[in-house]
Order: C-alpha cells, then structure tokens, then sequence
C-alpha cells in the first residue's frame, strides 16, 4: 500500500452545517471514508479575497498577508466513528479545513482481514492526506493531527513516521500511556470489559438510551448520530458494532503493542496532551497516568525535543470531544498556531 492522490471522490454533503461524505481508495483496493467539514466560508471561496466587502471588518477568514492556515485531521478511537468528533468539527471549520475520517473496517470504511497494526493504520491516515494535496509525498502543506484514545496512538505513529507531513499532534486521553500498565489487563481481558451487555444491544432505543444516560447534558443529534454509526440494526431488532469481533481483537492488540516513550520521543512537532481526570489527584490509577506523563516529559527531554503541553480536565470522562468540546476546540486552535509556527522554514515570511 503506498501513499498517493488516490481521487476516488464521492461526495453527499447537501448544506453547509453538514459535512461532505468522501473516500480514497487505496492502491490494494479498500475504500476509507471520511468526512470533510470544509474550511471557514472566505478559504472557500477563492473568489472572496481581502477586501471583498462581503468580508466584514476583522473577520478572521483572510488576514492579508498570512498564509492559510494548516489543516487537521481527527482521528477516532477504537469503535468509534468520525462523527464522533462532530461537536469538535463544527467548532474548528469556522478556523481551518477539518476532515474526520472512519479507520478501516469502523463506520464507513472497508473492513479488510488485515491491516490493523498502527503503522498501516497511520499509513491510512497519511494516504486521506495525501489524497487532499497535503504532505511531502505530494508536496503539499503539514496537517495538524488530533487523535483520541487509539486514535492518539495512530497520530503518533504517523508524525512519527512522516516528520515532514505532520506539524503538530494533540492526544486527547490516549496515547502516553501502555495499556497494560494502564489498564492492568491482557489484550483478551480489555476486550471483555469493552464488550456491550446484551440489554444494551437489544434494540436501537435501548443503545440510545445507554449513550444518552453517559451524560444526558451533551446528549444531542451529533452524539445520536455518533451513536447510530457505530451499530447496524438486525432482522430481529437487537443491534451489533459494525466493527467486526476479528479487526476488534487485531485493533486491541496494536493498542497493547503501542511504547509510547518511544513513539513520542520520534515525535520532533509540537504535542499537547489533553487528560481527562475523572477521578481525584490521590486516586491510584490517576497517580500511575500523572507519572506516565513525567516519563513522556522526560523521554522528549533525552531526544532534545520539547516537553508536551499538558491540558488537564477535571471531573471529564473519557470522551473529551463530548464533556469538553469548546476547550478542546480552544486547544487546537492554539496548537494550529504553535505548529505553524514550527513548521516555517528559514525563507519563510516571519
């Protein structure tokens, strides 16, 4: 599988406020879905420039001079689809283009045997980049990338594998942490404990119900919609993931084979951690993910590169884009700006 501009483009986006629905087929065959939030109205239109008495005064779309901003690309956790990163998406296209894709064989994308190890699935990611003019394979600008939970592991890999392609990476409750020692489990322990109880998959309601009841403050029709991606309905009513039980058990395997101090010490742009402290400083399991983040400090420190920014959110679950979604927005925007600014070159305009 190689990285290329792969344009097998199909699109189904009617309106503004939703995203466009694409996919890049790969030189083996499979198909990766993903979704295109666009960019702010002004980059749109190369027709507005500044100027254009459209453009009201101090609107941040075009500021003469700059270039346009890099793009990014949000990357699921395990299970989960692109739309899970709707609260976030909607906030961050009114800064920069924003694509959210479906890892193989979740959501939309093609479930091939095979393929589930981090370096393919980063691969995957790059070649989504690719297939929209960015990185160095096709000469295009860096993306930032933003990953949660596995999806942080993948984001890793890639900038680490692709350091030209990849300005900047935000792990949002993933990715600076083993597993097992996170988790205190075997790869077939974790899948048990992430394994729906059967009421919950007796129908579509039920499923709903249980998604909603997480946090029935945030519950809205993005987070339906994220609900009814990861679930296809049977003949009987009950439902079932749409991610196989064979790619789940590859995917949780790459999840426990992922070092994290040295992935992250391969990592030269700019990192910000966003954690999620659902539990109190003195809990144990917090005190193990708070000396994870000194190892990751300390293993960038020893490759010469800068220590991470570290963005705490007490009292949030797991899913970040859900619970926190305006500060999570907040923070890749300001990591747009940092990578950015890493990723000039000397001839660059300052």
């Amino acid at each position: 599988m190689g990285i290329g501009p792969y344009a097998s483009h199909v699109t189904s986006g009617e309106h503004a406020a939703e995203p466009e629905s694409f996919v890049v087929r790969l030189q083996s065959g499979e198909r990766l879905h993903y979704l295109d939030w666009g960019a702010p109205g002004a980059l749109r239109d190369p027709s507005r420039e500044p100027g254009d008495p459209s453009i009201a005064p101090g609107d941040p779309s075009i500021v003469p001079g700059d270039p346009p901003p890099l793009p990014l690309v949000l990357v699921h956790g395990i299970a989960q689809t692109a739309w899970s990163w709707a609260p976030v998406a909607r906030r961050m296209c009114a800064v920069t283009r924003v694509l959210a894709l479906d890892l193989r064989g979740h959501g939309l994308s093609d479930a091939p045997r095979s393929g589930y190890d981090l370096e393919t699935l980063a691969l995957d990611v790059l070649t989504v980049m690719s297939g929209n003019g960015w990185g160095v394979d096709v000469g295009g600008p860096p993306a930032v990338l933003a990953g949660h939970g596995f999806g942080a592991q993948i984001c890793v890999t890639a900038a680490a594998s692709r350091p030209g392609s990849v300005a900047g990476v935000a792990l949002l409750d993933g990715g600076w942490e083993e597993v097992g020692e996170q988790t205190r489990s075997t790869p077939a322990e974790f899948l048990a404990t992430i394994a729906e109880p059967p009421e919950v998959l007796a129908s579509m309601d039920a499923f709903l119900a249980d998604r909603r009841d997480f946090d029935p403050g945030t519950w809205d029709s993005d987070q339906e919609r994220a609900a009814r991606a990861q679930v296809d309905q049977k003949h009987a009513g009950h439902v079932g993931s749409v991610v196989r039980a064979g790619v789940l058990r590859q995917v949780v395997d790459a999840m426990f084979a992922y070092q994290p101090l040295e992935a992250l010490a391969k990592v030269a742009a700019p990192v910000v951690i966003l954690v999620a402290e659902a539990a109190t400083a003195d809990d144990e399991d917090e005190r193990e993910r708070r000396l994870a983040l000194v190892d990751v400090t300390r293993a960038r420190g020893e490759a010469a590169l800068p220590p991470p920014r570290v963005v705490r959110f007490p009292g949030a679950g797991h899913n970040l884009m859900r619970y926190r979604a305006a500060e999570v927005a907040d923070e890749l925007t300001a990591l747009l700006g940092s990578a950015a600014t890493s990723a000039r070159t000397p001839d660059d305009p300052a």
